[in-house]
């Protein structure tokens, strides 16, 4: 029987760790090849990580909430037929196919240091012990200088509790439940995988490209009953077909007219990228965050092929299971406000791209139609943009171009 240690592969381009959200096995257990053995939060979604052996589990490296570097050891598997091959002590390491190695330690979540001024913690206290507890929980623990290492905790998963720091403090010093002063009470959410992500990803945007953009309002009603008419016919009998996946295919023909609209900047080569396939993102909320799947290669697909596209990758988005290739490798997105019922805005670029189109609601409102006033289907486009690729002329037209084929959805069958 040979012993081997599962690493933690690398899940996306990109990503160096990964924070475990819950085992699917424990030790002792039997497993089998390709089973889901733990899920784990990268800063792009959740993903279910299989074993590339069956055997027996015989340890856990991390524990629940610990976040693991790539290629730090994940699982220990006993592979039962194979013979020893290393030396006694040793173990055989192994990434799953398709998934680059990179050597690294496993990294717990930060751990919080003794308060200023309070002693340094014992030597008898390892290292290496893995501290679970909230970030309020660890402000009042540095408040008291309190080692949340030498505190044993009574909440899930062996989590520390302020009731736990506070039985270790002197009672006389604070009471477990004692607000810290200068701080606002109020719940608080950890930062990471996906909103830290995403967090990292909007400021680094916000302060490396200059933005500007661009709003256009246009009478959305007769794309709106071209939705309708397409809606009855065979080829959607089975795909909901919403106004995104018109809109999107609009800016597909839109971007195929404006080269620059679907482009990044290499600043090392001082170049321009002219990208030759239209990866189209679509900014989805979800339970862990903002991600941003893309559509690869958008622009060769019919308007059904799209429409069952979009619906799949949204699905998919929002279950949490998003595939690591499904959000790389974007270069134009869209952020579709109007399903909250917002007009519109001027959403931040995704990083390395040079526009973003942003969808307001559809909604009846009065317009001139003909020369006459009416009630018709309006909706507020804009577009943010990358003001070192492209200019305001460049993001005009394809804004124009594209409120044209939603005026009159003739063109973007025809464009």
């Amino acid at each position: 029987m040979a012993r081997r240690h599962f690493a933690l592969p690398d899940l996306g381009e990109g990503l160096t760790e990964a924070d475990v959200l819950g085992w699917l096995v424990k030790e002792g257990d039997e497993v089998t090849l390709n089973q889901p053995i733990v899920e784990v939060e990268t800063a792009k979604a959740a993903v279910e990580v299989p074993s590339p052996w069956a055997g027996t589990v015989t340890q856990l490296h991390a524990p629940q909430g610990a976040t693991v570097a790539v290629g730090a050891p994940l699982i220990t598997i006993d592979v039962a037929g194979e013979v020893e091959a290393q030396e006694e002590g040793e173990t055989q390491e192994a990434m799953l196919v398709g998934y680059g190695p990179r050597p690294a330690q496993t990294r717990r979540r930060p751990r919080i240091a003794a308060a200023r001024g309070a002693a340094e913690p014992v030597s008898s206290v390892p290292a290496d012990v893995t501290v679970l507890a909230k970030p309020p929980v660890r402000k009042l623990a540095r408040d008291l200088g309190v080692d949340l290492r030498t505190v044993r905790g009574s909440g899930p998963s062996g989590s520390i509790t302020r009731e736990d720091v506070g039985a270790v403090a002197e009672p006389a010093k604070t009471p477990a439940n004692a607000e810290v002063p200068g701080e606002i009470p109020g719940e608080r959410i950890a930062l990471h995988g996906v909103r830290k992500a995403m967090a990292e990803a909007m400021t680094r945007s916000a302060f490396t490209a200059p933005q500007a953009s661009v709003v256009l309002t246009v009478d959305a009603t007769e794309t709106m009953a071209l939705r309708a008419m397409l809606a009855s016919r065979p080829e959607f009998a089975d795909v909901p077909l919403s106004p995104l996946a018109l809109v999107a295919r609009a800016v597909c023909v839109a971007a195929g007219r404006t080269p620059l609209i679907n482009s990044s900047l290499d600043e090392d080569a001082a170049e321009i990228v002219l990208h030759e396939r239209l990866n189209l993102g679509f900014a989805v909320a979800t339970a862990r965050g903002l991600i941003v799947p893309n559509i690869k290669d958008a622009g060769s697909l019919s308007l059904p092929q799209l429409a069952e596209a979009l619906n799949a990758l949204i699905s998919t988005a929002r279950e949490g299971h998003s595939r690591p290739a499904d959000l790389s490798g974007g270069t134009l997105s869209i952020t579709n406000v109007g399903v909250f019922g917002v007009d519109g805005g001027t959403p931040i670029l995704n990083p390395g791209e040079s526009a973003i189109v942003c969808l307001g609601t559809i909604a009846p409102r009065p317009w001139v139609h003909e020369g006459e006033l009416a009630i018709r289907q309006v909706v507020t486009l804009s577009m943010s943009f990358d003001h070192r690729i492209i200019d305001g002329q460049v993001a005009s037209q394809f804004l124009a171009d594209l409120g044209a084929m939603v005026t009159d959805p003739r063109l973007l069958l025809t464009g």
